[in-house]
This record gives structure tokens, C-alpha cells and sequence, in this order.
């Protein structure tokens, strides 16, 4: 047991001093990592603006009872496509509801009389479009401020758009809508309106968006979420880099192509133009198939200090005490 011990004891400071020896070669520094080499390539490329909304009426209307008095019959139900001066009920004032009821008492040939003589009063439609809540149904006992039915003449979406965005949406830009409720549907839209009051939502100001859909699918309800993405730019042949490859420094936009002095790459100033989340445009500079490689943030680029890529998030400087 003693002899195990003693060799164990001496196996532990065999590999502490090969440990030791290889940090003091290397400087006891992990191997840098090579830069990853990427080529410029042709592509389709999308700059969006890309929020969330909700399905709504364009044009919400509640259809009130020009008497009170008694539902004598509805004749549309909630979902129904309705045209403007379509009978959608038939109302008995509270008059003629307590002459029926007395003449009932008399007979059925007296009713019918009265039926005749006394008629009813039609809910008529004020516009073509959808019944979205019916809130009625036959015998029911309204006031003249009751709500009969609310009438949409279609239904949109109402993106909201962060004050940070806002600029970049503009009339009649094309527009991508999904819904929560179906991921599957993906309808297309365009900017109809912008409002201009901001409303603030969660210490964020943002304006109201509406996206009118090209086609209104029967699954649409109002009240769903729905996720919109607003068009701002788009090309189909445009030559794409990875944005973290394009580097801004003093006042210049480079990347780097592969080679260069201890193979970081040899800088070539290039005009970017459309981004999107993870890629640039290249407008000047470089030609399809360039190979540019994606620095390590941790290695100091040539010609420089380092540089910053204005195409990702940047980093919130921590504050000092006192500042």
C-alpha cells in the first residue's frame, strides 16, 4: 500500500511539471483561434421592420335599435356578409308588443289583425360588410341604447411600430402577416395608414401601424395576435457578407480578405448598402466569390486599434459610481 502511495505521489508531480513546462512554451496562452473564412456570394437579401399587432374592424360600428321594445326575429347571424339596407332584424316598439300581447288574449284573428295594421320595425344594415357580435336573439327586451350588433366592413391589422422604427415605415410598403392562433398562414398586406398620435406601451412609445391584408381568410377573428413584418428594402441579386465581417473605423467601412501579415487578413475599404439581421450588403469593394474572413473580437486588427461593426448590437458601457 505504502509503494502504490509513493508512486501515485510521484505520477501528480510528473504531470505537474509537464504542465508547467508546456505554459511556459506557449507563454501560457490558449492557441488563438484562425479566423473563419466565408466567400461573398449572390443572394436575396430583406430589410424589415418587424413587429407584433392585432386583428381589428377598419371600420367598428354598433347598430343600435331606433325603438325600444321587443326582438320580434333576427335574420343574420355572427360571421354573415351582409349588403347596406339589408333587413337584419325585426323589432316591435313597446306599444306594439303590449297591443299584440293584449289581442292574443282575444283570439288569433284579432292577433293577426293587429299584426297587419301594426308593423313591425326593421334593423337595417348601414354599410356592406360583417356582422362580428351578435347580441340579440328573438323575444328579448331592448332599451334604444342597447347594442344590437357590431359591423365591420373588413378587418385589418394594427401593428404597433417602436418610435425607433417609425421612420423607416412609409404608405403603401409591402407587409408579411402571421397569426399565433395559425403559424401556418402567411398572408401579404401594405401600409395603409400611420398614425400619428404615439401611445405608450410598457415605458416604450410606439405608433399605431395599420396593415390592410390583400385577403381576409375566415379564420381571421378580431382580437387575434398577429406578428407583422414591413418590407422597407429588398433585392433579389445582391452580394452578401456575413455582417459580422464588415468592420467601421475611422470614419471608413472595410472588411477583411483573406491573407494578409500572420494571415489576418488584408483590409479593403467597400460600400455596403441593404442589411438584415445577420447580413450585408456589398455595393463596392469586392466581387462575388471574395473570401473575407470574420475576426476574433479578441484579436487587435491591422492598421489599427481594433474597429466596430456598425451592423450588430453594441454593448452598454457599464457605469462608474458617481456618473
Amino acid at each position: 500500500m505504502k509503494s502504490k502511495g509513493r508512486w501515485a505521489s510521484v505520477g501528480a508531480v510528473a504531470l505537474i511539471a509537464a504542465s508547467a513546462a508546456f505554459f511556459a512554451v506557449s507563454g501560457g496562452r490558449e492557441p488563438e483561434k484562425k479566423p473563419e473564412v466565408v466567400a461573398a456570394a449572390v443572394g436575396r437579401i430583406v430589410s424589415k421592420v418587424s413587429t407584433t399587432g392585432e386583428i381589428e374592424p377598419r371600420n367598428r360600428l354598433k347598430i343600435l335599435p331606433s325603438v325600444a321594445g321587443r326582438v320580434e326575429e333576427v335574420r343574420c347571424v355572427e360571421g354573415e356578409e351582409v349588403r347596406k339596407g339589408q333587413v337584419l332584424a325585426l323589432l316591435s316598439s313597446s306599444e306594439r308588443a303590449a297591443l299584440l300581447d293584449a289581442a292574443r288574449l282575444q283570439g288569433g284573428e284579432e292577433q293577426s289583425y293587429w299584426k297587419s295594421v301594426y308593423r313591425e320595425t326593421a334593423v337595417l344594415a348601414p354599410i356592406d360588410g360583417q356582422i362580428i357580435v351578435r347580441s340579440i336573439e328573438p323575444g328579448q327586451t331592448v332599451t334604444s341604447s342597447d347594442s344590437l350588433f357590431v359591423l365591420s366592413d373588413r378587418l385589418i391589422v394594427k401593428a404597433y411600430v417602436d418610435e425607433t422604427d417609425i421612420g423607416r415605415v412609409r404608405l403603401g410598403q409591402k407587409a408579411v402577416i402571421g397569426l399565433d392562433a395559425y403559424p401556418e398562414i402567411r398572408l401579404r398586406g401594405r401600409v395603409g395608414h400611420i398614425y400619428f398620435e404615439s401611445h405608450l406601451q410598457n415605458n416604450v412609445n410606439i405608433y399605431y401601424v395599420d396593415v390592410i391584408p390583400e385577403s381576409v381568410p375566415e379564420v381571421f377573428r378580431s382580437g387575434m395576435s398577429a406578428n407583422i413584418d414591413i418590407i422597407v428594402r429588398e433585392k433579389n441579386d445582391a452580394l452578401l457578407v456575413p455582417a459580422a465581417a464588415v468592420i467601421s473605423r475611422s470614419g471608413r467601412t472595410t472588411v477583411l480578405l483573406e491573407g494578409g501579415k500572420d494571415g489576418l487578413g488584408t483590409p479593403c475599404e467597400v460600400e455596403t448598402g441593404i442589411s438584415d439581421e445577420g447580413r450585408v450588403e456589398i455595393v463596392r469593394g469586392i466581387g462575388e466569390g471574395a473570401r473575407v474572413l470574420i475576426p476574433d473580437a479578441s484579436i487587435v486588427l491591422p492598421g489599427g486599434n481594433g474597429g466596430s461593426n456598425p451592423f450588430l448590437p453594441k454593448k452598454k458601457k457599464k457605469k462608474k459610481n458617481g456618473e
